[in-house]
């Protein structure tokens, strides 16, 4: 059986609004990687369906889907912005 740990997940902009709530936990196997916790997130059912363009911080630094995870990471789901 492999551990999982609790991760709270800033949200921001539509992900906020979706969920109601300013962060969310998610359980996730204490080996987790970005690309982990974006699958766990698109079966949440106030986010699914947004995750398509998701940029992920860890500890306030865009990380890619093969960055580890650890239980003390700061973890933010940011979305796509646009403008002009």
């Amino acid at each position: 059986m492999t551990d999982r740990i609790a991760m709270r997940i800033l949200l921001f902009g539509v992900y906020r609004e979706r969920a109601g709530a300013p962060s969310i936990e998610i359980e996730l196997p204490a080996d987790a990687r970005v690309d982990d916790l974006l699958a766990g997130i698109r079966e949440l059912p106030a986010l699914h369906g947004l995750t398509g363009r998701v940029a992920v911080a860890v500890n306030r630094r865009y990380a890619d889907g093969d960055s580890p995870l650890g239980p003390d990471d700061e973890i933010a789901l940011i979305p796509p912005v646009s403008g002009g």
